[in-house]
């Protein structure tokens, strides 16, 4: 059975995951973000919560809550009606910068980093983030046609910048 899925405004987002609690929805499975700052209709981030019913044995529910919330707006901490958003609230502040209002872990020490080293600048999950590493070193992936097999020659096509590559003249020389 597919998961149920529901689109809020950014203004009722911790309102309708309290309806989903009281929906039944009361395991939390995850919350995160999706870059969508390139969408030309409605750019920013689709910030997304994860549910499920386990109430009745054999019978899961899943729910996907979402909402799209413009680049620079906060969404409102779900730490209120879930205490365990507060993990997945923190990795989403610190990896798309994200802020969020009236988060609470009991800590007293707000949104501070949870994965990323200290000194660490940026938010990596952003698409307009710079790839550090993927300019200093060739990249060990696929390689484009061409590349790499100088004795064996593969036909030529348009070269693609995948997301958070830097341009080649980026980064130390």
């Amino acid at each position: 059975m597919a998961d149920e899925t529901r689109v809020v405004e950014p203004g009722g987002w911790r309102e309708a995951a309290a309806a989903a609690l009281d929906d039944g929805f009361a395991f939390l499975d995850w919350l995160s973000a999706v870059d969508r700052t390139d969408d030309a209709s409605a750019p920013g981030f689709d910030v997304v919560l994860h549910l499920y019913d386990v109430s009745t044995p054999g019978a899961l529910r899943g729910l996907l809550l979402s909402t799209r919330l413009p680049d620079g707006e906060a969404i409102a901490s779900l730490t209120p009606v879930f205490a365990g958003a507060a993990w997945h609230e923190r990795e989403t502040h610190e990896m798309f910068g994200i802020d969020v209002d009236g988060f609470d872990d009991g800590s007293g020490l707000g949104l501070r980093p949870l994965l990323l080293p200290d000194g660490f600048e940026g938010t990596p999950l952003r698409k307009s983030f710079q790839l550090a590493a993927r300019a200093s070193k060739p990249w060990p992936g696929g390689k484009e046609p061409g590349e790499g097999h100088e004795s064996a020659k593969s036909p030529s096509r348009r070269r693609v910048q995948a997301p958070g590559v830097p341009p080649p003249e980026w980064g130390p020389r």
